[in-house]
């Protein structure tokens, strides 16, 4: 495990309980929001009197429906609450609405499962500008911990992320930039964890919440808590029960990233962690043979460059990376700047790698650009993540992340995970292990897709949904107004100074 997986002195964080990784887990990856909503409603409708259910999120929408009407996640966890289920949960207390985030819709899910009898907080505990990103349930069975599960990744519980594998968009749309249309289509992936890994995801969730920090410093935020009586004090949570019994034969590491804060320092982490960052440079640095990225970004020239240093350091290593073609946010101002991260990170990794850099965008069977939330690494079938970090500066050392790492000497999982994905966006099978047959099947798929709009759109539409991404290129003009954006709004750096200087994580 210690070729691909950090020890305890490697993860830099002492001050934190967490183990260096946990063996015997079971993991298994829900494609898209319908899937894991479809396992998360039955998951929580079992438990019972005296069970934990533990959620964060960046964002969550009270009527978003994980399966039709009277599966609104207002609904699910409220009368998880009214059975006597004990619920808690942090949700990030974002900026303002009117800034495109998500200040009203958070609010109103805390009350109702106050309400309800549960506890949930919203919690600004971020560094400034930052965001709490992580996004997992964790559910607890007293006396039948062959249930305990927890779902670890990318997926929201709110408006846009219930979409299928079919990518027609969720019904209940959050609007987005206009090529994306009134119901964008939406890729992204959960992995769920059975096994002793379920108690550190636990344990991420139980740090957070006795962290003795006020929720928030901002007098603004704290006069409205006290005139509408906000709850702001995590009650005690019942004692943690031991990791549930093994359920498997994969080894789990969880990767976490929580910001340096001069001010209000988290007590689990007080000079930061980033695990997500150096897990990632240890693993890529061993891959020799294939890189399968999916990400929402894939930004940031000093996270590009470990992709760069593993491609210059094996010649025979390929990168394939599934990204999306537009920026979510319309206006020039909101997506130029992403624009400009995405052309610098890409063009460090083509110098290094030339054609052996492979990346792709997808789309729906109609031609509408499909959304990749997905946040996805896979080395040589050896070692996978599947989380809420994005390949980005932010993601590496500014907001709070989660990611599950699975070292895997088999290549079952991380194999069925990377064939799932290829399935879904190229329409077919790929059997072969072969790095060449898996590139050459994404190639051929794009290129049929060019070809036959390049001829007027004659005859059936090829299978596959991917088109070869091109980086864009940008004026220097633009260059010089959306980099100065690029770093202090969409990728700034949360590493203390000496780190910023040594370009250390």
């Amino acid at each position: 495990m210690t070729d691909w997986f950090l020890t305890a002195r490697e993860r830099g964080n002492p001050h934190s309980k967490l183990e260096a990784w946990t063996e015997g887990n079971a993991a298994r990856p829900l494609i898209d929001g319908r899937e894991y909503y479809g396992a998360l409603l039955p998951a929580v409708r079992r438990m019972q009197r005296g069970d934990l259910l533990l959620f964060t999120d960046w964002r969550g929408d009270p009527d978003q429906r994980l399966d039709g009407p009277g599966t609104e996640i207002r609904e699910v966890l409220c009368d998880a609450a009214r059975r006597g289920v004990i619920v808690k949960g942090l949700i990030w207390r974002s900026h303002l609405d009117r800034l495109q985030f998500s200040e009203e819709e958070n609010q109103h899910l805390g009350e109702e499962i106050e309400k309800a009898g549960g506890e949930c907080l919203r919690d600004m505990r971020v560094r400034t500008g930052g965001s709490h990103h992580q996004k997992f349930i964790v559910l607890r069975h007293p006396g039948r911990p062959e249930h305990d599960v927890a779902y670890v990744g990318g997926i929201d519980l709110c408006h846009g992320r219930g979409d299928s594998s079919e990518h027609e968009g969720d019904p209940q749309a959050v609007p987005m930039a206009p090529v994306y249309g009134p119901r964008p289509p939406w890729h992204d992936v959960q992995v769920e964890l059975r096994g002793p890994a379920v108690g550190q995801v636990e344990a991420t969730f139980r740090e957070r919440w006795t962290d003795p920090t006020p929720l928030s410093r901002n007098p603004l935020f704290r006069l409205h808590d006290l005139i509408y009586r906000e709850d702001t004090h995590a009650d005690p949570l019942p004692e943690q029960l031991p990791d549930p019994p093994p359920a498997g034969d994969l080894a789990v590491q969880l990767l976490r990233t929580y910001p340096h804060r001069r001010t209000g320092a988290y007590p689990f982490a007080p000079d930061g962690e980033r695990t997500v960052a150096r897990g990632y440079r240890k693993a890529l640095g061993r891959a020799r043979r294939l890189i399968y990225v999916e990400d929402q970004y894939l930004w940031s020239p000093q996270v590009a460059e470990c992709f760069a240093d593993a491609l210059r350091t094996s010649p025979d290593l390929h990168l394939v990376a599934v990204v999306p073609r537009h920026p979510d946010a319309p206006g020039k101002i909101a997506k130029t700047p992403q624009l400009y991260g995405r052309e610098r990170a890409l063009a460090m990794i083509n110098a290094a790698g030339g054609d052996r850099v492979h990346v792709f965008s997808p789309e729906n069977a109609h031609g509408t650009p499909i959304y990749v939330h997905a946040k996805v690494c896979i080395a040589d079938d050896a070692w996978a993540t599947v989380g809420s970090d994005n390949v980005s500066l932010r993601s590496w050392t500014h907001d709070s992340e989660l990611t599950c790492a699975v070292a895997d000497p088999t290549g079952e999982y991380t194999r069925s995970l990377r064939r799932r994905l290829a399935r879904e966006h190229l329409g077919i099978d790929i059997d072969d292990d072969d790095p060449e047959t898996f590139i050459a099947a994404f190639e051929q798929a794009a290129a049929n897709l060019s070809n036959w709009y390049a001829a007027g759109k004659v005859g059936d539409r090829p299978p596959g949904r991917v088109l070869r991404y091109d980086a864009p290129s940008l004026t220097w003009w633009t260059r010089q107004w959306s980099g100065v954006l690029y770093r202090l709004v969409h990728d700034p750096d949360g590493r203390p100074r000496p780190m910023r200087r040594t370009d250390e994580f």
